[in-house]
């Protein structure tokens, strides 16, 4: 097995015209390690992500994969390092399942390779792995939502990089699918010695199933660490704009959190002050 790749993401500033978006990111990611990104809507988790995945450039500091500038490497190479699974995907009208798969092989065949007929092993592999091989030849629009999410995390497996990247990948999913997206990635990232990151917005799903929890409020990482050390009310409060409670799961012993109702404007600055 190739040996897994780590992120280092060092003193990282983003933003557009009249509006910074990261402000000075420091986030180191170990190799194998699994990370979820947490945060309110706009703080910078998926902004972060791309970053990371080499489809932004900071402004300020650098993103460094397995010790490489990402500002060095081109589109191609670094999509052959890592995969991104984004939150939404355009339609795939009259596309089958292998089709969409293959679709991850761009980086490592090109687009004449592309146009060849027949899959390699890696294709089947990504098939297998996420469980979608005896759907290959179905339409993707005729898939459920928990499906199709299954077979693009399938593409993404099929690009065969070292690293995983996927923004809110429960979006839109029921609570049986949701599970099946996390716990595949958890196998998948176990089997294949996978650096993960992920961004997630139910704190339950990160504190059970994320070794590490990166939390985002205004551009800046406010909390960085265990589950355990991180999920506290304190962190509802600071990062989630929650009231709350934190108790642990008796069975698995991870954060289990009981939120009670959001804090408005005032009560927050009231708390911090």
């Amino acid at each position: 097995m190739t040996e897994s790749v780590g992120i280092h993401v060092e003193g990282v500033h983003f933003g557009y015209p009249g509006r910074p978006v990261l402000r000075g990111v420091d986030m180191t990611v170990r190799p194998g390690e699994l990370t979820a990104l947490i945060g309110l809507n706009g703080c910078g988790k998926s902004t972060l992500l791309r970053l990371a995945a080499g489809l932004l450039r900071p402004d300020e500091g650098r993103v460094l994969l397995g010790g490489d500038d990402l500002v060095r490497l081109s589109r191609r190479a670094t999509a052959r390092r890592v995969a991104l699974l984004h939150q939404s995907a355009p339609g795939v009208l009259g596309m089958t399942v292998r089709q969409l798969v293959r679709q991850g092989r761009y980086a490592a065949r090109g687009p004449l390779g592309m146009l060849r007929e027949g899959d390699d092993p890696v294709v089947r592999r990504a098939l297998r792995d996420v469980g979608v091989e005896q759907w290959a030849e179905r339409d993707v629009d005729a898939l459920s939502g928990g499906e199709r999410q299954r077979v693009r995390l399938a593409m993404a497996l099929a690009q065969d990089t070292r690293v995983l990247l996927l923004d809110e990948p429960t979006t839109y999913l029921d609570l049986h699918h949701q599970l099946d997206v996390l716990q595949t990635v958890v196998r998948l990232r176990q089997e294949r010695g996978l650096t993960v990151v992920m961004v997630l917005h139910d704190l339950a799903h990160a504190a059970r199933f994320a070794e590490r929890i990166v939390a985002l409020r205004d551009g800046l990482v406010v909390a960085d660490g265990t589950p355990k050390r991180v999920v506290t009310p304190g962190l509802l409060a600071e990062v989630l704009k929650v009231a709350g409670r934190v108790g642990e799961d008796p069975e698995g012993g991870w954060p289990v959190c009981y939120p009670d109702h959001p804090i408005a404007a005032l009560e927050y600055e009231n708390q911090i002050h």
